[in-house]
């Protein structure tokens, strides 16, 4: 029997363990997409305990503690941070299978020295030991990125953001980590939301451009890319319900702003014909300026009217949609590609079932302009765990390029997160040393370094345009 995460943990072949020991653990760590704060980045933020940093804002714990029937009080509730704590201690003892279990105890092995196992019985151990970890003067988040060896972190941003923050970090030369802005603009898209006519307001306060119909809001949104390139800006990235694809002349489109604007609700036909509209000028704009688009879709949000009301979004209330299909996504990328103006695209979806159609669309739109112009997005929300990741894996390889995969990201709000790189990398490399030692593919370690390499980090360098030295 294997010890619990030894240094070994997943690795089941010779193959494996050398590819992961010798190629993909000395990859440093490229977060393309985050939703980590920029502001905590440069105000290097501390954190005063293991709640703060561990269990604030993240809804894949939340989901699991109520899981467990854990009263809300010790979810998102006025308890203390320590009674918090010592729940999810808990209840994690419990979480077999659960990559939860997996994280937690990477995170406590890499940044607080913990070798042990958290449980109920161990909790008190583990708070006093991360408590006084955090108050060292290397655990602050800057620091924590520093031990992560990350090199660049794109945030994710919206249109009227100011970016005051990744300016600040740009300018400080005490801290030598990109971090970028990404472009989303959900909120200029989502006409259906009741804000709407109040956010394309803040829109044109910040672009100078006044919006009375559509051709005005593509000259603002236009002006903002402007202004996020200036800050660094090369990738974009949409959470969609679905990809749709219902296009129609733009004097219609200019009748649905109106109407939204003039305060009546839009259809959901004039929803779709809007969001195709706007969906199909972001990526001829991002085409133009060399962006990526990543497109993040299959979700269905905030299913929890009542906690909804009660909590807002992002609280662990989201659902695989089965709804995408496949042909829309195509029709999309064709319209883009018939005018000439397809960008780099990643398409990721939320249901698993989706691999295989993501596999077929990607070899329609492949070119010479890049290595795996079009990629299907790392195991995604839901997927991210050993079955979720090798699935995504063995499809992308079984119908596209899997040696020009980007790889791993974070998609995370925890500084901790960066963990998620080495068990993605552990996954990788088993699942290659798997094929090798079964006679799949040569024991050739000059092509097999190179493609671990690729997937753990210089793909990404690349694909992207970074700018940043390939390892």
């Amino acid at each position: 029997m294997k010890q619990f995460m030894d240094k070994n943990f997943l690795l089941q072949t010779e193959t494996a363990e050398k590819l992961y020991h010798d190629y993909a653990a000395k990859a440093p760590v490229l977060d393309y997409h985050c939703h980590i704060n920029p502001q905590e980045i440069y105000e290097d933020r501390r954190f005063e305990n293991i709640t703060q940093v561990w269990l604030g804002g993240d809804h894949y714990k939340w989901r699991f503690m109520r899981s467990c029937g854990v009263d809300e009080r010790y979810i998102t509730g006025d308890a203390s941070d320590r009674d918090k704590f010592f729940k999810w201690a808990e209840v994690l003892g419990k979480a077999i299978g659960n990559p939860l279990f997996h994280w937690s105890h990477l995170e406590l092995k890499k940044y607080f020295g913990y070798q042990g196992v958290l449980s109920k019985k161990t909790a008190q151990e583990v708070w006093d030991l991360c408590n006084r970890r955090l108050a060292a003067p290397d655990m602050t988040v800057r620091n924590i990125i520093r031990q992560s060896d990350v090199t660049l972190i794109c945030t994710t941003d919206d249109p009227i953001d100011s970016l005051e923050w990744h300016k600040k970090i740009a300018d400080d030369s005490s801290f030598d980590v990109q971090v970028l802005p990404a472009w989303r603009p959900d909120r200029a898209m989502n006409i259906e939301k009741e804000n709407y006519p109040e956010y394309l307001d803040n829109l044109s306060d910040v672009s100078g451009v006044t919006i009375a119909e559509f051709s005005d809001l593509c000259r603002a949104l236009a002006l903002r890319m402007d202004y996020f390139a200036s800050a660094g800006c090369v990738v974009s990235d949409h959470a969609l319900e679905y990809v749709m694809y219902v296009p129609a002349p733009e004097d219609e489109i200019n009748e649905i702003l109106k109407k939204r604007l003039s305060g009546s609700q839009v259809s959901r036909e004039e929803e779709l014909k809007f969001k195709t509209a706007f969906l199909c000028f972001v990526g001829a704009e991002y085409a133009k300026r060399g962006w990526v688009m990543q497109l993040h879709y299959g979700c269905k949000r905030d299913n929890n009217t009542g906690m909804f009301e009660r909590l807002g979004p992002d609280t662990g209330y989201d659902c695989v949609n089965n709804y995408a299909p496949s042909s829309e996504m195509a029709n999309y990328l064709d319209a883009l590609d018939k005018k000439d103006s397809l960008p780099k695209t990643i398409i990721y979806s939320l249901n698993p079932n989706d691999n295989q159609a993501i596999g077929t669309i990607l070899g329609c739109f492949q070119d010479s302009t890049a290595v795996a112009k079009i990629q299907q997005g790392s195991a995604w929300w839901f997927n991210d765990h050993k079955t979720g990741m090798t699935d995504q894996m063995i499809s992308l390889a079984n119908l596209g390029n899997l040696s020009g995969f980007v790889g791993m990201l974070t998609d995370s709000r925890s500084f901790l997160s960066y963990t998620r790189h080495d068990y993605f990398r552990r996954i990788l490399c088993n699942l290659i040393g798997n094929w090798v030692e079964n006679g799949e593919f040569p024991d050739d370690y000059d092509i097999l370094g190179e493609i671990v390499r690729g997937i753990c980090y210089n793909n990404a360098v690349n694909y992207f345009g970074f700018g940043l030295t390939l390892v």
